[in-house]
């Protein structure tokens, strides 16, 4: 059988499923409303926003897209090291996995304003008076759309380990560093690229909010593509925008090819198949570097280094040493943790409630949970719209793999594609033809991430066993027939786990697609998104709070009672 791996993990679903999601949900909201108070009590006017000069000149273009791109990297290097440290800890350490994966799936719940909107008040007084702290909070914004998918593909990866591999790195006695670099790493490293890739267009749906940060009825716009792209929205330029999307074009495929094609070709080495692959990627760059002399000295001299710093960390007894017997654990020290946490749950609990009953009132809480039924309706018809167009696209495209590795730049670029671009042309039909903003702006918000379902389906169809497509040709299956014996049954988990990205990423979108503006005229879409948005902009940090408390269990709840759900009937009943 052929061990192809997914697109995304399954633990983003089955981390829904951890029994302490809910119990931990209270504390990341208790912390959230402390950094509200803080960002309150530490606001105040900066001259930022009208000392950085912006221009529509098409010349400035390559100067912001090296800005912008250099704060993407720099962003995914930190995710990178992230994902990579918590993977390491949530797989060895039973404690830590209870309670950061959990977080994690809490955290990636949490749009990136909400995010923004708290901390960058903090990082402009952690710097006063120069741009160090306005570049900290933008990279930071970047870095919370890319960090979580990928932490969760390092922890997939790392869990996934086959077990005859895990047994000889016991036999050959590797240290918990050897063992690191010579198999959790190169195992999970092809999920982890793609992932990075995906993420790296993931930030680019955001990054307007990200560049041009509307905070406390205060604009500060650093010099890149987000703030060109928000300048030309408020003065109604469309050549500017059509300048932006071919800059932004040119950058996507520039990094394609210099930097996501090199290394998934170079990580083909480590996927793990019974059988040869057919589908492998192919890189000019990689296939002209491993031809240079020098480049090779170089590669070797690293792999040198990375040798004698594995030789270093190794065991110090042998497999017969007193030392390598394991400890029964005791559950003293887990009883203990349980304790503690439960104690700053009902203390979390207790400073949320008395936060509602001060600062916003219950009226306002049932007023934000409406707008999130909205918003949550958006979201169900949207991603049922979407699976309609793209499931049976995707099934095709994966079951030709010459046009998957056609497609596959395509989709990144679309991907990456902001959906602030397509506010003039969403604008301008609204109010020429009357409609309604609650029904024609929601489109806005899968904008981003129907991509993802796409992929993950392309992939469930890729991984297809050849044999069972014969038994289903032999067979004779045809029309409906085919479809609900054989092909949804057999992408149906990969249509799961691209759903439930879907679905994470069109709530974080809500923020920018239910409230548009081109020029003079804005439209508002009634949902928690203009919410959030509405209250960032006004600087109301309780409200704000209030706003991401709401959305967090929104989703997780829609994880928890749906995705779960349906993700244990794909494992129990439909799949091959």
């Amino acid at each position: 059988m052929n061990k192809k791996r997914q697109f995304f993990p399954r633990q983003v679903v089955e981390a829904g499923g951890n029994r302490w999601d809910w119990a931990l949900l209270p504390i990341v909201l208790a912390i959230f409303v402390l950094m509200a108070y803080g960002s309150q009590q530490m606001a105040r006017p900066y001259e930022l926003g009208q000392t950085l000069p912006m221009t529509l000149d098409p010349w400035y273009l390559p100067y912001y897209v090296l800005r912008t791109t250099l704060r993407m990297f720099i962003a995914l290097g930190a995710s990178v090291i992230f994902s990579c440290v918590f993977a390491a800890l949530t797989t060895k350490y039973r404690v830590a996995e209870k309670v950061m994966v959990p977080m994690l799936d809490i955290l990636q719940s949490i749009p990136i304003l909400g995010f923004l909107s708290i901390t960058v008040t903090a990082f402009i007084a952690l710097f006063p008076g120069n741009l160090l702290g306005v570049e900290c909070a933008a990279i930071f914004a970047i870095f919370t759309s890319q960090a979580w998918n990928m932490a969760f593909s390092a922890y997939q990866g790392f869990r996934s380990v086959p077990p005859e591999l895990s047994e000889a790195a016991q036999v050959f006695q590797l240290s918990g560093w050897q063992r690191f670099w010579r198999l959790e790493m190169p195992f999970a490293m092809p999920g982890l690229l793609w992932n990075m890739m995906m993420s790296m267009s993931g930030g680019w749906f955001f990054v307007v909010a990200s560049e041009a940060i509307v905070v406390s009825n205060q604009t500060i716009k650093l010099p890149g593509m987000g703030s060109y792209i928000a300048l030309a929205i408020e003065q109604s330029n469309l050549q500017a925008i059509g300048w932006a999307i071919f800059a932004m074009l040119i950058a996507v495929l520039a990094y394609d090819q210099l930097f996501f094609r090199p290394l998934l070709a170079w990580a083909d080495k480590f996927r793990f198949e019974e059988t040869g692959s057919d589908t492998a990627q192919t890189s000019w760059l990689l296939t002209w570097l491993r031809r240079t002399d020098r480049t090779q000295q170089i590669v070797e001299w690293f792999g040198h280094q990375l040798s004698r710093s594995i030789a270093v960390f190794r065991l110090s007894h042998d497999g017969t040493s007193i030392r390598a017997r394991r400890d029964q654990p005791s559950l003293v020290p887990q009883r203990v943790w349980d304790a503690v946490i439960a104690a700053v749950v009902f203390y979390a609990l207790w400073s949320l409630v008395h936060f509602i009953r001060t600062e916003v009132g219950w009226g306002e809480v049932g007023h934000v949970v409406v707008l999130g039924v909205y918003t949550m309706i958006r979201v169900v018809v949207l991603l049922a719209l979407a699976a309609v167009i793209w499931v049976p696209v995707g099934i095709w495209i994966g079951m030709n793999p010459r046009w998957a590795s056609r497609t596959q730049a395509v989709a990144q670029f679309l991907a990456a594609f902001p959906a602030n671009l397509v506010f003039p042309v969403a604008v301008i039909i609204i109010v020429r033809y009357h409609l309604n903003p609650d029904i024609w702006l929601s489109p806005l918000m899968i904008l981003g991430t129907q991509w993802y379902l796409l992929f993950n389906v392309i992939a469930g169809a890729s991984t297809i066993p050849t044999e069972l497509r014969h038994a289903a040709k032999n067979f004779g299956l045809t029309g409906w027939l085919k479809w609900r014996r054989y092909l949804l049954p057999a992408i149906f988990p990969s249509f799961v786990t691209g759903a439930i990205t879907a679905s994470g990423g069109s709530w974080n979108a809500a923020i920018v697609a239910e409230i548009v503006s081109w020029g003079p005229t804005t439209l508002k879409a009634h949902g928690i998104g203009s919410y959030i948005g509405e209250m960032t902009a006004a600087g109301d940090f309780p409200r704000i709070a209030l706003g991401i408390g709401i959305m967090c269990i929104f989703v997780m709840g829609f994880n928890h009672f749906v995705w779960r759900r349906l993700y244990t009937m794909a494992e129990s009943r439909l799949h091959f």
